[in-house]
């Protein structure tokens, strides 16, 4: 993607993704800009009226019966600036930081928000230069939306706080220096519109939902070699089972994993009757997580085409309304959701990387290693698994089940939605690493059994492409960095190339 128009219509989250993962130029459209300047105007109107508005000519939260006369209104809006950008931690990773700027630029195109097109500029032009405002990724409760954080990138928009360019951390006046940006002098509302709003759960949301949905792929690849490896049964994947309990994801998924074992002459050779559940029920399993992700990409794709800024300017009406729109509860409960549903992909994957290596079930050589009792062969990348596991039952406890007042009560509920979207980068993680591990054990079980030449053409391609970074384990060896390689190309989706076709039907 060359260029990103900014219309102040309908974004998907996959083309904001490709916009911030690529050097795409940000456009704002006329359309875009005339819904800026309207809106601005109403507001300049309703100043010189002397209506008294919440934010503009008033204090915030707490302080929001306390009048601010016309001359420290640019003072008010540097105030709110300054005294919010309290964040602590580590700073968030600057492709996140430029799609919550991009989510920014895109609700102001709304024109609802009383911003200065000038001040829209100057946001859009520090995407466009490479300026990436350092935020701390803790410190927001997830109710006047993202306040701390959104805070730190205003900062840098009027020439203060600390940013990176050209890959180097500096003050933020010198990248807007550096980069050839002007800072901007806040007037009437810009501050409170800068801070309020939900972009900052909802980008770190967006990530996880991409990665969510390539961890989904990845399962269904590790777990048919591993069904392979077990010889298992494919009828618990037949399609008049799951057509008289149709849950789409469920058929979906079963549908795969025919697709991708089709061709295999390693399954349905188990003398067990029926499988274990963590290969029978891999449908009903994998496809209630892929229910789930399609229900959280409805919630997020919905706020990022919203405002959730406040107040709200309505030009049509000359109405300026205070709502709750930057309330981040709708978010917080989603994210808690994919938490859960993207942990279960990982703890199925482990029960079957037990049956991998446990030769009781596997009927293989003891952890899948020759001359087992010199060797160890697998036996404790089973434990970092089962490690992993147990640390997402912790990231999978909801936050949006709590809730701290803030503001002197006047902010008496809170979301902690940037907490329920934080947690998701550790679980995106660890579920990774677990279905690395499962892959490598799969393979090896694959070259115990010496069963590669009928594998799947799916599948003989997958163990091709971990077998190229993770040689055959033969006797004891450094484990760690096969366990990374693998987790490497599933970060990057190699692992899925040419698998599409087995979603479409």
């Amino acid at each position: 993607m060359e260029t990103f128009h900014i219309t102040g219509n309908r974004i998907t989250i996959e083309e904001l993704f490709e916009a911030t993962v690529s050097n795409a130029t940000v456009v704002l459209s006329d359309a875009a800009k005339a819904k800026i300047l309207r809106c601005r105007e109403t507001i300049e109107n309703l100043m010189k009226s002397g209506k008294i508005v919440y934010g503009v000519n008033t204090g915030f939260g707490k302080l929001c019966d306390t009048h601010i006369s016309p001359e420290e209104a640019g003072d008010l809006q540097r105030n709110i600036v300054m005294s919010h950008a309290c964040g602590v931690g580590k700073p968030l990773p600057a492709e996140v930081v430029k799609m919550i700027m991009m989510i920014t630029v895109a609700r102001f195109s709304k024109g609802h928000s009383g911003i200065r097109l000038e001040t829209v500029r100057t946001l859009v032009d520090m995407i466009n230069c490479g300026v990436r405002p350092i935020v701390p990724e803790k410190g927001s409760l997830g109710a006047s939306g993202d306040l701390v954080p959104l805070a730190h990138i205003a900062l840098v928009l009027i020439g203060m706080g600390e940013a990176e360019y050209n890959g180097e951390r500096m003050a933020g006046a010198e990248a807007m220096e550096r980069a050839g940006i002007k800072p901007v002098s806040l007037e009437y509302k810009e501050g409170l519109a800068l801070l309020n709003g939900t972009q900052v759960m909802s980008a770190l949301g967006n990530f996880a939902l991409i990665e969510a949905y390539k961890l989904y792929k990845t399962a269904n690849l590790s777990a048919a070699l591993t069904v392979e490896a077990l010889k298992g049964h494919t009828s618990s994947f037949d399609s008049r089972i799951h057509k008289i309990r149709p849950h789409n994801g469920q058929i979906v998924t079963a549908h795969a994993m025919l697709s991708i074992l089709f061709g295999s002459s390693n399954t349905n050779l188990s003398q067990n009757l029926q499988d274990a559940y963590s290969l029978r029920c891999i449908p009903q399993v994998h496809g209630a997580t892929y229910d789930a992700l399609g229900y959280v990409r409805e919630v997020l794709e919905t706020e990022l085409n919203s405002v959730t800024d406040n107040p709200l300017i309505f030009p049509d009406e000359g109405d300026v309304l205070s709502g709750g729109n930057f309330h981040g509860q709708p978010l917080a409960l989603a994210l808690d959701f994919l938490a859960i549903a993207v942990s279960e992909i990982a703890n199925i994957s482990e029960r079957r990387i037990e049956r991998l290596v446990n030769p009781q079930l596997s009927g293989l050589d003891p952890f899948l290693v020759k001359n087992s009792g010199l060797n160890s062969g697998l036996m404790i990348a089973q434990y970092t698994a089962a490690s992993l596991v147990s640390e997402n039952k912790i990231f999978a406890s909801p936050a949006s089940v709590d809730s701290i007042p803030s503001s002197a009560n006047q902010e008496d509920h809170v979301s902690m939605g940037s907490i329920s979207a934080r947690k998701l980068a550790g679980i995106i993680e660890n579920v990774r690493n677990v279905l690395a591990i499962e892959l490598l054990c799969g393979a090896q079980a694959i070259d115990l059994g010496n069963r590669r030449d009928s594998l799947s053409p799916v599948t003989v391609n997958l163990y091709d492409a971990i077998r190229e970074i993770a040689p055959m384990l033969d006797k004891d060896r450094i484990l760690y960095t096969d366990i990374d390689a693998i987790a490497g190309i599933i970060a990057k989706g190699d692992i899925l190339h040419n698998t599409e076709y087995l979603y479409k039907r």
